[in-house]
């Protein structure tokens, strides 16, 4: 099993970060930082948390002075670069949120974000001033560098995973769409995620905010139509006929349920333990005529702790096809719990999707190993 990401902050790393700082500030006390971060209390801390414990502690032995810490830290961060080091924007999130300090964070978190990222750091500073914060998020979507037009999307996201909501924008998302309209066709493919996932967001509040969106980016920019694509990837899944028509799914023949004139799923083994592998065979037989925009995908209804079920698509094929032709393929389904899935005791319906219409499905029955 892997090692919790937690314990990349250990006495290893914290000691050999000291040590940076020490270089450039001698007064900086490294086992006084230690002893203080590393408290009695260290290992019971989880990721973020041992993050922001070591925003607290750099805060008590940097010098007092907001800018004199962060000069400090501007004279090693070329240096200490990657995930560990998402404890520089925290400072700037912890420590500089007067407004006597805005100017000096905004240049911090623009320094710092192509080092590790600020996003979950300005949100703060979102909530607090969402104006005056989106305002500085369009100047950073004109950025020469890459990962500052990043933050200018990825900071905004109303879902950030890991991050605080940002209840205002899942009320209203207006104020995002100018900063994505900037970056709708973006060269950096690390930009274009960033702004399909934003979009992605949107839609689980807003749906017609992004269909027309859609509609009017669609065909702008082979870079846009990459966008496009992703952002509406969870309204594709749904099968929301206004978007699977955007993308020239095929529609099912007047008078039937599906595209296809015939479709089979079968799983072996059919009783399978909790951390055990089911074997999907399908195939697919898509009706005669003009070739068809296909979307192939099995859903699982994953019974949940108190009996009730969940369903959960995965994509198997999602490709344009001569009208006749025969899909088959073999697919494993690992039933191991996952950090974001637990498995429970029960018959699991899997069912074979096209085009988001069932057409064929078989019951598992998982059991305790």
């Amino acid at each position: 099993m892997a090692e919790p990401l937690k314990h990349m902050y250990n006495e290893h790393f914290l000691r050999g970060f000291s040590e940076k700082i020490h270089d450039v500030y001698d007064a900086f006390d490294i086992d006084g930082f230690m002893d203080t971060a590393m408290d009695d209390t260290w290992e019971a801390l989880e990721l973020k948390a041992r993050m922001r414990r070591i925003t607290i502690s750099l805060g008590t032995y940097l010098p007092p002075g907001y800018k004199d810490a962060l000069n400090v830290l501007f004279k090693i961060d070329k240096s200490c670069i990657g995930f560990p080091y998402l404890f520089f924007p925290d400072f700037v999130e912890v420590y500089g949120q007067g407004e006597e300090h805005w100017a000096l964070s905004m240049k911090a978190l623009e320094r710092f974000t192509s080092k590790s990222s600020a996003e979950f750091a300005v949100r703060p500073f979102l909530l607090r001033d969402p104006v005056r914060m989106m305002s500085q998020m369009l100047k950073w979507a004109g950025h020469p560098q890459e990962h500052v037009r990043r933050l200018a999307s990825e900071g905004c996201r109303p879902r950030l995973p890991w991050g605080q909501a940002l209840q205002m924008f899942k009320r209203d998302p207006s104020p995002i769409l100018p900063v994505l309209e900037l970056l709708k066709a973006d060269p950096s493919l690390y930009v274009r995620k960033s702004v399909a996932n934003n979009l992605n967001d949107i839609v689980k509040d807003h749906s017609s905010v992004v269909i027309d969106i859609a509609r009017r980016w669609k065909g702008m920019n082979p870079h846009t139509d990459w966008i496009v694509r992703h952002g509406c990837r969870t309204l594709i899944r749904k099968a929301d006929p206004e978007i699977m028509s955007l993308f020239e799914y095929a529609e099912p023949m007047e008078g039937t349920a599906s595209i296809s004139t015939f479709a089979s799923l079968s799983v072996q083994p059919t009783t399978v333990p909790i951390g055990g592998i089911t074997e999907l065979r399908y195939e697919l037989h898509i009706q005669d005529g003009e070739q068809a925009h296909i979307r192939v995908e099995y859903g699982i209804d994953f019974v949940k702790a108190k009996g009730n079920t969940s369903r959960k698509s995965f994509l198997l094929s999602d490709k344009t096809v001569p009208g006749g032709t025969i899909l088959k393929s073999v697919r494993n389904h690992n039933w191991m719990d996952l950090t974001t899935r637990r498995h429970y005791p029960g018959e699991h319906r899997i069912s074979l999707l096209v085009n988001g219409r069932e057409v064929a499905n078989v019951m598992v029955d998982i059991i305790e190993p």
